[in-house]
This record gives C-alpha cells, structure tokens and sequence, in this order.
C-alpha cells in the first residue's frame, strides 16, 4: 500500500506543537517508576484493565472509585462499586483474580519482578500471555509498561490502528490478535517511526492526541 504523505505532513507539524508536551508525559511515565511503591504499579495494572474498551477517562475513574477495595477487597464489593462507573463491571472478576496471584505467586513485589526481565519482549509477554492475569492482552500490557516507564512498545489501540489503516502501513482496521501478527505490525510500525524521525512512544502519544485532543496518561 501507498503511504499518504500528505497525513505525514500533517503529523510532523503536529509534532513541532505538542513535542514539548509529549517528551514531558513520557518524563512523568519514567519518574513514576523511580519513586512508585508496588502497590502504585499493581494499580498502574489495574487502570490499564479497566482502561481496556472503554478508555482511559472511565478507567482512571473506575480506578479512583476502586481504590481502597483493590487490594483486600471481594469480587463482589469491586462489583458493586464498578457498575456505577464502568460499563463493565464484570471486570471486578479481573481485579480479584489478577491481585490474588500477584499476593499469593510474588507478594505483590511487582517491582521486583518486573526488573528480574532483561528481554524486552519477555517482560511483555508474561504480562500479556499469563493466564493468571486476567483482561491483558498485547495491547494492555503495552500500555501498562509504557505508563510505569518502560519504552519501545507500541500500544495497538483503535486510534494507533485506525491511523495506521489510514496511512497505508496496515491493512486492517481491526488491532491485531495474535503474538505474531501484532509483533508483524509493531516492526513495520517501528520502522515506520525511523522513516520519519519521531520516536515509537513520543508518535504514539501525538496519534492518540491527534485523534482526542488530548495527551493521553
């Protein structure tokens, strides 16, 4: 497929007005993992499953409203809790599920763990491919390591893909569902980034911003 040029225009003059803005959030991401308690990085963990089809705005709200549930609370209080803010609140099966490992397999040294990978592809996958964390695919785990400070990952949500499709770099409106096919796209997106000269995390931060107005978190 033919790469629209005129839209990667558009996009680097996009870049020269929200640089700033941009390089400053993915600052924030890489403190935050500095300073953060493992609490605050299971959080980060939850916020990016119930980010997941709805967005971040509902997911920061669901996670404020959550918050002093999600480490001892039960299924049943998260829910109770959720289905006033989230569309899903099914998703307390999630929380408890995906909490409960981490205490019981790693009281909850989610930091610790973390560290303990030195493969960047390995330290998504265990996130995205363990069936004891529930509500994490590749898109998620992602997410969830570029908020706590760890670069290079793309994060293949409707926005990135859409603009992707629109571009000519993907074929497909739909974000990928397999390891491969995701791994396929997330190299012709890295080199895509090479070709113009803005990095993977700061261009995926000014797609999302392209298309909401807003840097997301």
């Amino acid at each position: 497929m033919e790469i629209n040029k005129k839209t990667i225009r558009e996009i680097h003059l996009l870049y020269e007005t929200k640089k700033d803005a941009i390089k400053d959030q993915l600052n924030r991401f890489s403190e935050f993992y500095k300073t953060a308690t493992d609490i605050k990085i299971l959080e980060e963990l939850m916020f990016c499953i119930l980010t997941s089809g709805v967005g971040p705005r509902i997911g920061e709200k669901s996670l404020i409203s959550i918050k002093n549930l999600i480490i001892d609370g039960k299924e049943e209080e998260i829910f109770e809790v959720l289905k006033k803010v989230h569309k899903y609140p099914d998703r307390s099966k999630y929380i408890v599920i995906t909490r409960d490992y981490f205490k019981q397999a790693y009281n909850l040294k989610i930091k610790e763990l973390i560290l303990s990978f030195s493969e960047q592809i390995e330290r998504r996958d265990f996130f995205a491919s363990n069936t004891n964390i529930k509500g994490m695919g590749y898109t998620q785990a992602s997410h969830f390591l570029r908020n706590i400070g760890f670069r290079g990952y793309a994060i293949f949500d409707r926005n990135i893909v859409k603009f992707l499709y629109e571009i000519g770099i993907s074929g497909s409106i739909k974000p990928p569902v397999t390891k491969k096919k995701y791994l396929e796209l997330e190299n012709e997106f890295k080199e895509f980034s090479i070709d113009i000269g803005i990095e993977i995390d700061e261009l995926d931060l000014l797609i999302w911003s392209r298309n909401t107005g807003r840097i997301p978190r």
